[in-house]
């Protein structure tokens, strides 16, 4: 697919300029009322929530909702980052037990990706009665969350923000980068003075984990991927490739297979892993990981994570497959 210009899609020459204009229009649209902001951590909603807090101010309030699907210390981080460091008025909802029993027995990745954004909503709903009248909430939409959501040839996926959100939503949407591809969202964020560190984190996707464990999702097959994807990201970095490696996760395909661990037969779930390189997300070349370090990989996950005993490595360009599994 052909990738329009800056100035096609948002009638701006460069980032610079809309920078100026999109933070004109926040303060157009929103006017002197309060709103809301979807805040997960990544580098989307990130941005999103320094433009409106530029051209709001104190009348943002950020949500931060731990749906139980989050990598290991994600919670922790965004507390550190936004509460402390950046002076937003952040309010962190434990939402866990009413996300995963929303999910249990649910096999589907459009039906789970459209619970969770319901959820989501049902939520941040709660929380703007609490804090009185809000009409408005900030969401980190971008445009290939849009043309997979919704293109001429069909539905790629549903993504939660945009093709998971219920009809009868009472919020008025303010998306500042939903015409922006990832690498311009990137940009825009060194633009607006984040720090690099936050800039360029690894994509994660707003459902979390729930879309890395393909079927049915259960605790423990979250466990699985949380303890995988900590071990994965931790020999990336060992190696000095965290910074050249677009992204990289774990992912639980609901496979199992036999092995043997002391001499005594095992039959546990396989663990896939995943590394591309990409520039917008609309298409992704495969990492070319060295043996060695797909061996210690794999040794560790299988000695360190209770329940597996299988590690593969998915060479699966995009496309035909896509980065997610789901």
């Amino acid at each position: 697919m052909e990738r329009a210009l800056l100035a096609e899609r948002t009638g701006a020459g460069s980032i610079a300029e809309y920078l100026d204009a999109v933070v004109q229009q926040v303060r157009d649209q929103v006017g002197d009322r309060a709103v809301l902001c979807a805040l997960s951590g990544g580098v989307d909603s990130s941005v999103c929530a320094a433009i409106v807090h530029k051209a709001v101010g104190d009348q943002l309030t950020c949500i931060f909702v731990d749906h139980g699907l989050m990598r290991a210390g994600e919670p922790e981080l965004v507390a550190e980052l936004f509460g402390r460091n950046f002076g937003m008025r952040l309010i962190s909802v434990d939402a866990r037990d009413r996300f995963l029993g929303k999910l249990a027995g649910v096999d589907d990745p459009e039906a789970k990706r459209k619970i969770i954004g319901e959820e989501f909503i049902r939520v941040f709903e709660e929380e703007a009665a609490r804090l009185g009248e809000v009409d408005f909430l900030v969401q980190g939409t971008i445009y290939p969350d849009i043309i997979e959501s919704d293109s001429a040839k069909g539905v790629v996926k549903s993504h939660h923000n945009v093709g998971g959100l219920p009809e009868d939503m009472v919020f008025d949407l303010v998306e500042p980068v939903k015409f922006l591809y990832k690498d311009e969202v990137r940009e825009l964020g060194e633009a607006i003075g984040l720090p690099r560190e936050l800039v360029w984190r690894q994509p994660f996707p707003g459902p979390g984990l729930g879309v890395r464990v393909v079927g049915a999702i259960t605790p423990e097959k979250v466990r699985m991927v949380r303890e995988s994807d900590q071990i994965f990201r931790d020999e990336i970095a060992a190696a000095g490739l965290d910074q050249s490696i677009w992204q990289y996760f774990t992912v639980c395909p609901g496979c199992r297979s036999v092995g043997v661990t002391d001499g005594v037969r095992t039959y546990g779930e396989a663990i896939v892993l995943r590394a591309v390189h990409s520039n917008d997300a609309m298409s992704a070349d495969v990492a070319e990981l060295s043996p060695d370090l797909l061996r210690r990989v794999t040794l560790r996950i299988c000695a360190e994570v209770e329940g597996v005993n299988r590690v593969m490595y998915d060479t699966t360009p995009k496309p035909p497959g896509t980065i997610e599994w789901e």
